[in-house]
C-alpha cells in the first residue's frame, strides 16, 4: 500500500508532502518527502528519503537542504550494533546519541511517526521518554533530544489517537491517525489532504 499525505504549517505559509510505501511487514515503510518554508530568517526547502524497517527502527536517511545561501547534504545511517553514521560530505562521525532508536527533523509531522509506530502509541497505552536524534533545518546540525510520549486515547476506527507530546519545554497533544501518522500538531503543522493508492485503484 502506498499512500501520500500533506501537511500545512500551523498559523503560517508552509507544507510538506510525502509519499510512503509500507512494507516490509507492518512496521517498515519507505518514504521520500519535501518540506517547503518561508521564513523570515531566510527561505529554505528540504527533501529527504527514509528507509524504516520491519521492527519500526529507522536504517536509513538522506537529507538535502537550500537556502539562497548554500546546498546542504546529510546522511544517516544506523548500524546493527546501534550506532549512528552521519555523513555531510566533508567526513563522517559515528556516535550512539545515548541509545536513540528514531530521528526527528525540525517542522515534520511525518518523522513523529517513527517512535509512534514503533511503540503503538497510537494503538495502546504507552508513557515512555525517549532519547532521539535530532536534525535542525536548514542548517542539518545533529544533537540528542529527549522527547515524551504519552497515549491520552488510544484510536477507535475513524476517531483518531491523542498522544500528549514534550520536548524540553515544548508541549502539544498531537493527533494521529489509524496508520500511526500525525493528522494535527499543534503548533507546527496539520494534515491537508491524504490519498491511499488502495482506494484510487478500487475507484
Amino acid at each position: 500500500m502506498t499512500t501520500m499525505l500533506t501537511w500545512q504549517a500551523d498559523g503560517r505559509p508552509g507544507l510538506e508532502g510525502v509519499r510512503v510505501h509500507f512494507g516490509p511487514g507492518p512496521l517498515g515503510f519507505r518514504a521520500l518527502g519535501r518540506i517547503v518554508r518561508p521564513d523570515p530568517a531566510g527561505d529554505f526547502t528540504a527533501s529527504y528519503n527514509l528507509v524504516v524497517r520491519e521492527d519500526g527502527k529507522l536504517v536509513r536517511l538522506s537529507l538535502t537542504t537550500a537556502t539562497t545561501a548554500a546546498e546542504r547534504h546529510l546522511t544517516i545511517q544506523r548500524t546493527d550494533d546501534g550506532f549512528w553514521l552521519l555523513d555531510d560530505g566533508s567526513g563522517s562521525e559515528r556516535a550512539d546519541f545515548d541509545g536513540a532508536a528514531d530521528v526527528d527533523l525540525a517542522f515534520s509531522p511525518l518523522f513523529n511517526s517513527l517512535p509512534l509506530r514503533r511503540l503503538a502509541a497510537h494503538r495502546e497505552s504507552v508513557d515512555v521518554e525517549l532519547p532521539v536524534v535530532f536534525v535542525s533545518l536548514p542548517d542539518l546540525e545533529v544533537s540528542t533530544a529527549m522527547q515524551r510520549y504519552a497515549t491520552v486515547r488510544a484510536g477507535d476506527g475513524d476517531v483518531p489517537a491523542q498522544v500528549g507530546f514534550s520536548s524540553g519545554g515544548f508541549e502539544a497533544e498531537l493527533e494521529v491517525d489509524v496508520d500511526g501518522f500525525v493528522i494535527s500538531y499543534p503548533g507546527i503543522a496539520a494534515l491537508l489532504s491524504s490519498e491511499r493508492a488502495d482506494q484510487a485503484a478500487r475507484a
